[in-house]
């Protein structure tokens, strides 16, 4: 049973109960106060023709039959609006009747006693309500009259049952308009809940971008913001996840690939050894390029091994000045690069700042940073660091005058075996490893790491490490 189905519910048998028993309350009491105006009315009414039989029989103790009937005439006559039939009797026969009395009073009638009022509700043979009220009326030492009167109250039964009839309707109307509303505001209330099934329907079929509108400020609306909060964050980890499945994959691709082409030259050489058919000149000449891919694969082999010893590392981080740090690389490799016509200068803005760092990471971060942009580099170059010291680190960045690097390739850099220049890169021995072992240096220093191309030309690398200090 669908939710707004059930609130429909709900409301019709609040609402059926409380109107149901209020609206039978209020008519019943209307009722009964009505019905005891007009006891009291026909009480009223008795009283005066027992209060006048009384003062008539006070002032003539010998009226006779013809007499008394002759009184009882002159009081009907008078008021036959406050009864609607009147009888008078004695323990022998009837002195007085008025001429509707057949139809309220049967010709046997208990008799009743003396000084007492008797009342009681009848129901006539059409259906019609009345009231009889009897007592007895001393009338001499030895006469005793028995006075009857009956009081229509049709009317008021009448009244009930129309207003009962009123009321049902009335009920029935408003039952179905309190459905029709109550559906309607559910449906509108259910509605957010509807199109949150939906999303989350969709978000679990594969559509991670599904969202879900949010047109209030109440709790639902909250509901569908931190729903869409929680999709977006969910799709963000897909993405990662679908993007570090496919790294992954490319890794183990290349890896493969980087494995085949030694491996294929090592049993090529090797198989041409064991022929013993070469020359020594061969022989040494083939010597020579097992020996240089069996070095490439040492290589290879130790800078996977840095990376993953990196991963599982927890290496203390000691308090090291960052700009002495510097200084000392770029005057270590200062020939180097001088014999290849690229100038090396630094600058700083806080020369005794000191940070927490992993100086031997930090010296590998910067001598791979500082490869790449001398293999950018053709012909005279310059390579430029500068430092920067933040509240919680510092900020380090190596830029040259070199290629640049194309935008395609900006997202790819610190991916393991990704090569720029594919062809350029493998004839000047790299592996497309170091910019990967950048990333995990910079990630232990809890901070981050960026690439772009300047205006000018050559491209720049911004490292933060956020290791903290002292």
């Amino acid at each position: 049973m669908r939710f707004r189905v059930k609130v429909t519910l709900c409301m019709l048998s609040v609402l059926s109960t409380l109107f149901g028993v209020g609206g039978s309350l209020l008519i019943s009491e209307a009722f009964q106060d009505t019905l005891k105006r007009e006891k009291d009315a026909a009480f009223s009414a008795y009283q005066m023709v027992w209060g006048s039989l009384q003062i008539v029989n006070s002032l003539d103790h010998r009226l006779d039959q013809e007499g008394i009937a002759s009184v009882m005439q002159q009081l009907h006559d008078q008021n036959q609006n406050a009864w609607a039939a009147l009888r008078l009797t004695d323990e022998k026969m009837v002195l007085f009747e008025s001429e509707a009395a057949g139809l309220y009073f049967p010709s046997a009638m208990d008799l009743p006693e003396a000084d007492q009022c008797q009342f009681r509700i009848a129901e006539g043979e059409n259906g019609d309500k009345y009231f009889i009220l009897s007592g007895a009326v001393k009338a001499g030492e030895d006469i005793t009259l028995y006075l009857y009167t009956a009081h229509d109250v049709s009317g008021v039964f009448a009244m009930r049952q129309v207003q009962q009839a009123t009321y049902l309707r009335a009920f029935s109307a408003m039952m179905v308009l309190c459905a029709g509303l109550s559906y309607t505001v559910s449906r509108v209330l259910t509605a957010p809940l509807a199109r949150l099934s939906k999303a989350s329907r969709a978000i679990a079929s594969g559509n991670y971008a599904s969202r879900v509108p949010v047109r209030s400020e109440d709790e639902i609306g909250a509901v569908s913001a931190d729903f869409n909060a929680m999709a977006a964050q969910m799709e963000k980890t897909v993405s990662q996840l679908c993007r570090a499945v496919e790294r992954q994959e490319r890794f183990v691709g290349s890896f493969a690939h980087e494995m085949k082409t030694p491996m294929t030259s090592l049993i090529g050489y090797a198989e041409l050894l064991r022929s013993e058919t070469l020359t020594p000149e061969e022989q040494a000449e083939a010597s020579g390029y097992i020996y240089s891919e069996g070095k490439r694969l040492e290589n290879l082999s130790r800078k996977l091994l840095e990376l993953l010893s990196l991963k599982q590392s927890r290496l203390p981080l000691a308090e090291i000045c960052p700009a002495d740090l510097i200084e000392e690389f770029t005057e270590r490799i200062r020939p180097l690069y001088a014999a290849q016509n690229i100038s090396l200068t630094r600058s700083t803005d806080a020369r005794d700042g000191t940070c927490l760092l992993e100086p031997d990471l930090v010296w590998t971060l910067l001598l791979n940073l500082s490869d790449n942009a001398r293999k950018a580099i053709e012909g005279e170059g310059y390579i430029h660091y500068r430092l920067e010291i933040l509240p919680d680190g510092c900020r380090i960045t190596v830029q040259d005058n070199g290629r640049g690097i194309p935008k395609a390739s900006l997202e790819h850099l610190t991916e393991a075996f990704y090569r720029v220049d594919k062809a350029r890169s493998r004839a000047q021995g790299g592996y497309g490893l170091g910019l990967a072992l950048c990333q995990e240096i910079v990630d232990f220093h809890h901070g981050s790491i960026r690439f772009s191309n300047r205006s000018g030309g050559g491209a720049s690398v911004t490292v933060e490490l956020k290791g903290g200090r002292p």
